[in-house]
This record gives C-alpha cells, sequence and structure tokens, in this order.
C-alpha cells in the first residue's frame, strides 16, 4: 500500500491552537527538566542515596498509577484550555515549595509525589488535544515534532541546569522552574476554548469502566505493554546518572536528549509509513542494548556516546502510539493517551525505585546493566508473545482483530 502523504512540520505551525499548546509545553517540559535535576542534585548531596536521589527525580511517576485509576476520565470530559493552565499554576505553586530553605527531603518527596498526581490527568489532555487539533492523519507528524521539541528543550535544560546549579543553587534553579511552569500557564490561555470531548462528569467510575474497555482488547495490550516496559527499564538507567557520575550528570542528560531528538527525527519524518512497524523491536532492542556495557565504567565520552545512541531507540514509541491511535474510538482518544502517558511514567517510577534500590547494594553501573538486560527479555517476550497471537512478525502488528 503506498505512503499516505503526511503534513509537514510547517503545515502544523498553520493550524489553528497548534502553536500555543506547543510553546505551553514547551515551557513545561523546559521547568520539569530544570526543576528534575536542580532537585536530584538537592537531594542527592543531603543524602548521599542513589535511592533517594532517583525517587526525588522519578518518583512523581509513581504516583500516576493512583491517578490513572481515579481522575483519567477527566481527560476527555473537562474543557482542555482551563485543565492545562490550572495544571501549570499547580506545578508553578508546588515547585517554589520545593525551594523553601530547610524543606525536609521527606517533605520534599511528598510533594513530588502530589505533582505526580495531578500529572496523571496532563498527558490524557494534552494529547487528546493534539489529536482533536491535527485530526489522527496528523497525529504522528505532531507528536514528532513535540518529541523533537522535547529533546531540544531536555538538551537546553540539562545543559544549562547544570551549569546553574553549580554556579548558583539547586534552590534557585527551582524558583527559575516555577517561572517556567508559570509561563506555560499564560500561554495555555491563548488557546480556544473547546468544550470537552466526551460527555458527563469525571468520575471513578468513567474512569474505571474506559479502562477496562481499553484494555479488553488484545492489539491495545500488546500496544499498551510495549509502550511502558522496556522504556520504563531503560529510564531506571538513566534515573542513576546523578550517583553514576555527579560532575556530568547534565552532560549525560542532555546526550540521551540528543539521542531522542534523533531517533524522533528519523521515525517522524524519514521513515516511510510501510517500514515503521517493522523497526519497533530493533528501536526497543538499540534502546537498551548500550547500557550492556556500563558495568565495565567506560570513560565519559564513551559513555556519552552510548547514551545517545541508546535514546534513538526512543522513537519505537512513536510507532507504538500511531498503532495505539488507530485501534482507538475519537471519544476515548484523550482517555487512552492519558492512559499511556499515565502506565509510561508509572513504570518509570518503579524502574527508578528498582534501579536506586540494586544501586544502594552493588554500584551505579551495575544496577544499569542490569536494568538494560531486564528491558531486552521483556522486548523479547513480548515480541514472542505478539508474533504468536497475531501471526504478523512484529511486536505491533498491521491488522489484528479487535478481540480480547
Amino acid at each position: 500500500m503506498p505512503d499516505t502523504p503526511r503534513k509537514s512540520y510547517a503545515d502544523l505551525f498553520r493550524t489553528p491552537e497548534f502553536s500555543p499548546l506547543f510553546l505551553s509545553t514547551s515551557a513545561n517540559i523546559a521547568a520539569q527538566t530544570v526543576s528534575g535535576l536542580a532537585l536530584g542534585t538537592l537531594v542527592f548531596r543531603a543524602t548521599d542515596s542513589p535511592l533517594l536521589s532517583a525517587l526525588s527525580m522519578f518518583g512523581p511517576a509513581l504516583a500516576q498509577v493512583l491517578g490513572a485509576t481515579l481522575f483519567l476520565s477527566g481527560a476527555d470530559r473537562l474543557p482542555p484550555r482551563a485543565a492545562l493552565t490550572g495544571l501549570s499554576l499547580a506545578f508553578a505553586a508546588a515547585t517554589a515549595a520545593l525551594a523553601l530553605p530547610g524543606l525536609p527531603v521527606w517533605a520534599m518527596l511528598a510533594i513530588v509525589l502530589a505533582e505526580g498526581l495531578i500529572a496523571s490527568l496532563g498527558g490524557g489532555v494534552r494529547w487528546g488535544l493534539l489529536n482533536e487539533i491535527l485530526t489522527k492523519d496528523g497525529y504522528l507528524a505532531g507528536r514528532s515534532l513535540f518529541n523533537m521539541m522535547s529533546g531540544v528543550m531536555q538538551i537546553t535544560g540539562y545543559a544549562a541546569g547544570g551549569v546553574l546549579v553549580t554556579l548558583l543553587s539547586p534552590r534557585l534553579c527551582l524558583l527559575l522552574a516555577a517561572g517556567l511552569y508559570g509561563a506555560a500557564a499564560g500561554l495555555a490561555l491563548l488557546l480556544t476554548r473547546r468544550p470537552p470531548r466526551a460527555a458527563g462528569r469525571p468520575s471513578v467510575t468513567a474512569t474505571w469502566r474506559a479502562n477496562a474497555l481499553l484494555w479488553s482488547a488484545r492489539p491495545r495490550r500488546h500496544v499498551y505493554l510495549a509502550l511502558w516496559l522496556p522504556n520504563g527499564l531503560v529510564v531506571g538507567c538513566e534515573s542513576l546518572y546523578v550517583s553514576y557520575d555527579p560532575r556530568a550528570a547534565g552532560t549525560l542528560f542532555a546526550c540521551a536528549a540528543l539521542g531522542m531528538l534523533a531517533g524522533d527525527v528519523t521515525v517522524g519524518r524519514l521513515l516511510p509509513a510501510r517500514l515503521r512497524p517493522r523497526l519497533g523491536v530493533p528501536l526497543l532492542v538499540l534502546l537498551a542494548a548500550p547500557y550492556l556495557a556500563f558495568f565495565l565504567r567506560p570513560p565519559l565520552p564513551l559513555t556519552a556516546v552510548l547514551v545517545a545512541l541508546a535514546s534513538v531507540g526512543f522513537g519505537a514509541s512513536l510507532v507504538q502510539q500511531e498503532r495505539l491511535v488507530t485501534l482507538t474510538p475519537d471519544e476515548l482518544t484523550g482517555h487512552a493517551l492519558g492512559l499511556h502517558s499515565a502506565g509510561m511514567l508509572t513504570a518509570q517510577g518503579l524502574a527508578a525505585t528498582l534501579a536506586g534500590t540494586v544501586a544502594q547494594f552493588t554500584s551505579p553501573a551495575t544496577a544499569m546493566t542490569a536494568m538494560a538486560v531486564a528491558s531486552l527479555a521483556v522486548t523479547l517476550t513480548l515480541t514472542v508473545a505478539s508474533r504468536r497471537d497475531a501471526g504478523d512478525g512484529g511486536l505491533l502488528p498491521r491488522r489484528v482483530p479487535e478481540a480480547a
């Protein structure tokens, strides 16, 4: 089947509402990057604990599973502009609170877990709105551009954050991040007022019902597991950058963002549509394989190259998200993408906790290699299961029945 025409990036910016959503999300990601590095450094300096440092940076993701269980129906049942504005303001307040002098580590962790709980709604609102603005035929190009922006923001944020944390202080960086969240809220107000995509009020019952419906179809289950598990385990490796090499953590995070940017450009713009489904598994293998060498403690230049190469594999998520959108009814798009986002972040938080625990009893380098082995094992298991159920030879089958 011939490739369908794809929107160019210039076409996206000519689409009404795309620019304010893009800019607001950019400010949010910049704030997350700066605040995460600052908080991780602050906690590591106070405790000298790889586990607590990893939890401070990735712990908010652990609360995503609770939010996805209780609040996710709001992704399609709340007005998008009001929801995005309110979420950014809440993050601004919470991040400013983290900068309070003398705040104990347990209080910091409580605040970041609360941030994760309210953030569980953000992914569904944001990506559901993106799909509404661009429609399904433009979603891949739009999400690719958002991922590229995320890579650029992370490269810039981690590089600048690493310098600012060293020259100034982690608390001043947290205040800067709070200001960025405030800017994101202001940009979200430029969006057009839109009604909710689905009727009814958000409720726990509605959330459970939609979750059950989305999980009931085998094709979607495969996509969700492929989105959550291999990715999450590799993020467990990333959560140990600070304890692995405190002075070079900003460099390693920036290299990871650079690799992710390269992967998104390749998958989103360079690969023809007919090849994308076949590259899901190779990209997941690439995501984990370079970390197998970390137990050897390679020199920093080689470590940076390995990190960048591995992060190209994050491009697999674009292939999987495209499949998820095609399998989901329009009225559940926001919920489905929110479940992907919440589940992925939860898996990342659990992996960061596991990686930090292993590092606590061994070493960060050993823990990173162990997480990479686990990621490869999960990818192999999912691939075998997908081939057995679909008979299509890939982790993301092109055509499978919507049966449980």
